[in-house]
This record gives C-alpha cells, structure tokens and sequence, in this order.
C-alpha cells in the first residue's frame, strides 16, 4: 500500500496526498497545519512558493503523460 501519492497535473502544481513532510534545503519542517493534500509549484510564478496558488493559470503548459525511465547505470 502507497502511503503518498504524488500527482503530476496538466499545465499545474505537483499534488501530494498521504502521509508526508516537506523540508527546506536545511531541514526545517513546513507546518502544513494537519493537511494529508497540498500542492506544489512547478510554473515558479507562485507567490506562496513552495506551494501552489494557482498564479500558473495560462502560463504554463505540460501534458503529464507517465513514462519509463532508463536503468540505473
């Protein structure tokens, strides 16, 4: 069973659900304030970084579509 699942959404944020922790280059745990969803920017636009605020409306295109990476070497 996944505890997390992380979504990559069309043209939009990462969504993270389940049981997780998100840490800053130095270790400090966000307070997400008992939130098991939040979701995060990948556009760079957002004035809440690291998390999404939706300002990646109509500038920021991805079609997520799921694929196999290559072997570790």
């Amino acid at each position: 069973m996944v505890s997390t699942k992380i979504t990559v959404n069309n043209n939009g944020s990462l969504k993270i659900d389940g049981d997780f922790e998100i840490v800053d280059k130095e270790g400090n745990v966000y307070g997400l304030g008992g939130r098991t969803l939040v979701s995060l920017c990948r556009c760079g636009l957002s004035e809440n970084k690291p998390f999404c605020d939706g300002a990646h409306k109509g500038h920021f295109e991805h079609e997520a579509k799921a694929f196999d990476l290559p072997s570790k070497k």
